[in-house]
């Protein structure tokens, strides 16, 4: 992974002196809140419903040891001793006090982590498949290339105040594990001629106004990818809209404009910056790539494996639930679920941090990932490792066997942190969850994407899950919407509104009633949820969600 140069330690040093400083005068009242806010917003601090939050980035979710347990160190020396992970692939700490965040970024730094970007209205945290450099159906690993896109729009001097915010994700396989066409640039490693490029989607984005991306270009080659970056970031920041924030992302520039239109504009503007660049960041690329070379694999026997697998339902289940193929044989990827029945989803505390870290340096080549699903990634295991893996994750209430299962759900912090939230996401998502445990059902169930947002700037992702609940405020009452349908892979899709509205008490009954319509309609138990609702359509759900309705028509 990426190791910080001299240039980068001594930028971070001074960026945290001068964010010291700007603390010290808000606190003696030098600056007022409306003075300080943009200044702590460009350092990833927050003011939310109870107190500040710090928001630390973790460039395209890639972890060592040591910054896992720095960041452990964080919850437990300033806050309450956990931190949440986001769909950004970041990690929130929920609690700190204003006087301590300086010295929060000051620990950050001496791992090469800071808070830079994770706010405001520029490129945040750079996002990538969490099984990037591991997974089997890669073309190539997506890492190096997020990593030049992080050091490109890191104090972009041009793009540090655009229209609103700028998110991008990339991914090396055609399998879409990292939501691209659900942000503003998605980027697909592909292959023309033996050339290795990108294609380049804009124009995605969730919130008020959700939008699948489209196609900007098949292919640029990496050579020029960059240049056609800038090129597309520029136009936007130029006839982005400024006058309307809830219309100034550029999936409205594209939707307004015509992707034509768009696309005229970028090619017009890459003509012109294709030249500055002049092949230093190839150079860059050439040296970022030295950072993210394979480990040495180790070979072991797979007896232990294979032994553990045969005997323990409880292993087997695990690795038949929480473990993928790798791009070798006798490796695995695993991953830790941050989902245990009736927990926060995304939240570790300081203690299961440290167990994660010990995992990583012991049985994995001394890499974490975080995924924007709120879990962490053990990208590199053996094979005959996964027993002890197990066993040690089990013990520390991290061995829940539920990927990708319904208990595994995406959930923002909702009305219970967040100053914009409308409605409480979390503790839908705990009785969802353990609802599903106390009737045994998830595993007959299978594959299920569930996704909850406490207000419409669907942090959540429900616009994309399998099915959505967006929580709202109804007259000072929490209404949940569902939608049904959505999909974030490469086959990305928004969601359809079911109908009206359910009450905080009637959400987890109507879920219910949801997975008991797809039981009942499904082919077989190879048909998953998603499938089985594009076969059959929204019909046979509303009439399940909403009987009262066809009693009324009788």
């Amino acid at each position: 992974m990426y190791r910080y140069s001299e240039f980068d330690t001594a930028f971070l040093a001074e960026r945290n002196a001068q964010f010291r400083a700007q603390v010290e005068r808000r606190i003696d009242g030098s600056l007022t809140e409306d003075e300080f806010k943009p200044l702590r917003l460009m350092n990833g601090l927050y003011l939310q419903l109870h107190a500040y939050m710090l928001r630390v980035a973790i460039p395209y979710g890639t972890l060592n040891s040591a910054q896992m347990r720095q960041l452990a160190l964080l919850a437990e020396k300033w806050d309450k001793g956990y931190g949440h992970f986001t769909t950004r692939q970041n990690i929130q700490y929920n609690w700190p006090k204003l006087r301590d965040v300086p010295d929060m970024l000051d620990a950050l730094a001496e791992v090469g982590l800071h808070a830079i970007q994770t706010s405001g209205n520029t490129i945040r945290n750079v996002t990538a498949d969490h099984f990037a450099g591991a997974a089997a159906d890669e073309v190539a690993d997506p890492r190096p290339y997020a990593e030049l896109l992080r050091q490109w729009s890191t104090d972009h001097p041009e793009f540090q105040f655009m229209p609103r915010k700028f998110k991008i994700a990339i991914t090396g396989s055609a399998n879409d594990r990292a939501v691209i066409k659900a942000h503003d640039i998605g980027l697909q490693l592909v292959t023309r001629d033996g050339v290795l490029g990108a294609r380049v989607i804009v124009g995605g984005g969730l919130g008020r106004t959700p939008m699948i991306g489209q196609e900007l270009s098949p292919f640029v080659a990496f050579d020029d990818l960059l240049a056609y970056l800038e090129a597309t970031v520029s136009v936007w920041n130029q006839i982005g809209r400024r006058d309307n924030k809830y219309k100034a992302r550029i999936k409205i520039t594209v939707f307004e404009h015509g992707i034509e239109a768009i696309r005229a504009k970028v090619n017009e503007r890459f003509v012109k910056v294709r030249g500055q660049f002049k092949g230093a960041d190839m150079a860059l690329l050439d040296e970022i790539k030295g950072h993210f070379a394979p480990p040495s694999w180790r070979t072991s026997s797979l007896a232990p494996f294979d032994a553990a697998y045969a005997k323990d339902p409880v292993f087997r289940s695990w690795v038949d639930t929480n473990v993928a193929a790798h791009k070798r044989d006798d490796h695995a990827i695993v991953t830790i679920s941050l989902k245990a029945h009736g927990a926060t989803p995304g939240d570790a505390s300081a203690e299961q941090m440290r167990v994660m870290a010990d995992l990583a340096e012991r049985f994995g080549y001394d890499e974490l990932r975080i995924s924007h699903e709120q879990n962490v990634i053990l990208p590199h295991v053996h094979k005959s490792d996964l027993p002890a893996i197990h066993a040690e994750l089990a013990a520390n209430g991290l061995g829940t066997a539920n990927i990708g299962l319904i208990s595994d759900i995406i959930a923002c912090p909702g009305m219970d942190y967040c100053a914009l939230a409308t409605a409480r996401s979390i503790p839908v998502a705990q009785e969802i969850a353990t609802r599903f445990e106390e009737l045994k059902l998830e595993h007959e169930i299978g594959a299920l994407k569930i996704k909850i947002s406490g207000c419409i700037n669907a942090c959540g992702h429900h616009h994309v899950g399998h099915i959505g609940i967006l929580g709202l405020d109804r007259a000072g009452v929490e209404n949940y919407q569902i939608t049904l349908g959505g999909d974030a892979t490469e086959t990305a899709a928004i969601g359809e509104r079911t109908g009206p509205g359910f009450a905080y008490d009637q959400i987890v009954p109507a879920i219910e009633r949801i997975v008991e319509t797809y039981l009942d309609q499904r082919r077989d138990r190879e048909e998953s949820f998603i499938d089985t609702y594009r076969r059959v359509g929204m019909a046979p759900f509303k009439t399940a969600l909403y009987p009262e309705a066809r009693a009324d028509a009788a």
